[in-house]
């Protein structure tokens, strides 16, 4: 046991808490990091149960997957805002397949965020639609539309909408062989893709679970999904799933502005729309907007949590979960002055304790980049927003680049103790 996880956390239930540190495997290159006095570097390592199955079966995969190039990992990373903004995921889905050159799979689900009116987009794909179409977030206390995966959707309605999706990230070749389009409409409206002047009809419509699945001949990097609404017809986008029959790593991530985890209960297709990427792992970093206000009830928050590990074990009873503990933060009770939210601690407990009851793994996020107060420091340092809760490109590539280092330190440990 850590000491100093002992005299930090006071929780009898970690016991088991082991620290993984240990030397850099090759295979799994580590990124040299900025030198920031706040930062507590030496703090940068996964905390999990070495003994825990999903854990070991998580890195065996990975290894299999590595060593044979052959079957898929596939990773899902789950939030709000800092999800969605996309850089932080970019960064971590970058530094994958940058270890992997050769095994870059499916690009995974996306979805087209500034189809929509002052919604913002990851940076990794572009989107281009004329028409703005209707808004629907899992953070609205009514839903017009049955949410998914993804959280969120767009509407159009009474014309013909274009969507067109551009892959931007010209360091990584997704081969996008396979389109599913997830979406609803009440009167029958079913989208095609044009492609290079061309216009493709689905292959294959599933009502059932929404998909309207497009096999291509060749690969693409763009195209465009087209709505075809008449008057009075309505189309909801739920989804876009990105996919190839390539073998290696594939990252989704799926984020929205605000969302709590009460909000992803709420989507009523989740499990659905899971088992069209198959998580092998989820990175969970849903927390900072229940943990925002003044009436965090930390039991709730837990009980959320057990419930949404439950939604991706109905998907995969194997899958690994690795939970990032919120960032410390302050709220801004008035318009002169800002207070620490006093809860980041109180949270990281609990992220600790939902570990050691799913099997999973820690990534001390609070800890690493300070503690109480630090949030602050980032600011001064251009890491980090003024509003002292998100963080500046920068700041995010800087935490990516952490886990990242973690993450592929532990995988090393795991390999260093088959040998």
């Amino acid at each position: 046991m850590n000491n100093r996880l002992k005299t930090s956390l006071l929780l009898p239930i970690l016991c088991w808490v082991f620290l993984v540190g240990g030397s850099v495997c090759a295979q799994m290159p580590q990124a040299d990091l900025p030198h920031y006095p706040f930062i507590k570097y030496d703090a940068n390592q996964l905390h999990f149960d070495s003994a825990s199955p999903s854990m070991q079966h998580l890195f065996a995969q990975w290894q299999r997957v590595a060593s044979t190039g052959t079957g898929n990992l596939n990773i899902v990373h789950i939030g709000a805002s800092h999800v969605q903004a996309g850089v932080l995921s970019n960064t971590i889905r970058r530094r994958v397949m940058a270890a992997h050159p050769d095994l870059v799979a499916s690009r995974g689900l996306v979805f087209p965020y500034s189809a929509a009116a002052k919604c913002n987009n990851p940076p990794d794909y572009r989107i281009h639609c004329k028409e703005r179409m209707l808004l629907t977030r899992n953070v609205y206390k009514e839903h017009d539309v049955a949410l998914g995966a993804c959280g969120i959707a767009v509407t159009a309605a009474d014309t013909l909408t274009e969507v067109q999706l551009v892959l931007a990230d010209a360091e990584v070749d997704y081969g996008t062989v396979r389109v599913v389009v997830l979406g609803r409409s009440a009167q029958g409206v079913q989208p095609y893709l044009h492609v290079e002047g061309v216009d493709i009809m689905p292959s294959f419509v599933d009502t059932a679970t929404d998909r309207f699945v497009f096999n291509l001949r060749q690969q693409v990097d763009s195209f465009a999904v087209m709505l075809p609404c008449r008057v009075g017809e309505q189309f909801s986008l739920t989804g876009i799933y990105l996919g190839n029959r390539k073998a290696g790593f594939s990252v989704s991530s799926l984020g929205v502005n605000g969302a709590s985890t009460s909000d992803w209960l709420r989507c009523r297709h989740l499990v659905r729309d899971l088992r069209l990427v198959h998580p092998d792992v989820v990175v969970f970093g849903i927390g900072i907007n229940d943990a925002f206000g003044t009436d965090f009830d930390s039991a709730v928050f837990r009980q959320q949590y057990l419930q949404l590990v439950d939604s991706v074990r109905a998907v995969n009873p194997d899958c690994a979960f690795i939970f990032v503990t919120n960032n410390d933060c302050y709220r801004h009770p008035s318009r002169k002055r800002y207070a620490v939210n006093p809860n980041g601690p109180v949270a990281r407990e609990v992220f600790y304790r939902l570990a050691a009851e799913v099997g999973g793994a820690v990534w001390d996020q609070f800890e690493v980049m300070g503690g109480l107060r630090s949030m602050d420091r980032w600011r001064q340092a251009k890491l980090a927003r003024t509003d002292r809760v998100h963080f500046t490109t920068e700041g995010y590539r800087l935490v990516g680049d952490m886990f990242c280092n973690a993450l592929f330190q532990a995988i090393d440990e795991y390999a260093a103790q088959q040998k």
